[in-house]
């Protein structure tokens, strides 16, 4: 196993684009945040737990989650997330711990929403804060999600303040109009590969 590093950052930063520049250079990457949609409908303990917190509601005859009807639910509600993050967040970290044992390369990479929220960061030998100014940020989200200013500026003010999340990570890279992300990933990936 190689160096465990966490990739992270608010909505509409451009996280996945940065992790996706890294999956080019051939590093493996987990994505937690699509694991966790399928630790929900795969994991039997998971999915056992979400129906006694939250209800048969959870999930579709057919088995898969009711994503919709659970956003409504936990997205209005700080108790109701916490539940639902207390029920998957330690499933999707073993998953990942699991993940980054396996892999035979110098580096793995972690992206994840959440890292430094869920504590999972603390597993890991470095974190990178994908960082862009909030006016841009917020026109991404709008133009991507078809939603108005005021929905993206309501789900940007519910997620941990930039400066916080800055004075965790170990790296920044800065998506913005001024610096070049292909050559901020290619000095950590030098970087990662030479502390190996």
């Amino acid at each position: 196993m190689g160096l465990k590093i966490g990739i992270t950052g608010g909505i509409g930063v451009g996280k996945s684009l940065v992790s996706k520049i890294f999956k080019i250079l051939a590093v493996p990457t987990y994505d937690a945040d699509k694991e966790a949609k399928d630790i929900m409908i795969r994991s039997e303990a998971v999915r056992a737990a979400l129906i006694e917190t939250f209800g048969p509601e959870v999930y579709f005859e057919d088995g898969t989650l009711n994503r919709v009807w659970l956003s409504s639910r936990v997205f209005k509600d700080e108790v109701e997330l916490k539940k639902l993050n207390s029920i998957v967040h330690p499933a999707v970290i073993k998953a990942a711990e699991d993940w980054a044992a396996a892999q035979s390369s110098p580096y793995s990479l972690k992206e994840a929403a959440l890292l430094f929220e869920s504590g999972s960061y603390r597993s890991l030998d470095y974190c990178i804060l994908v960082s862009s100014p909030e006016e841009l940020r917020i026109q991404r989200v709008m133009q991507r999600d078809q939603v108005d200013e005021e929905e993206v500026r309501r789900r940007i003010s519910k997620q941990m303040p930039e400066k916080e999340k800055e004075a965790l990570a170990d790296f920044i890279i800065y998506n913005d109009d001024d610096h070049s992300l292909i050559t901020q990933v290619m000095a950590l990936h030098q970087q990662f590969l030479s502390s190996k």
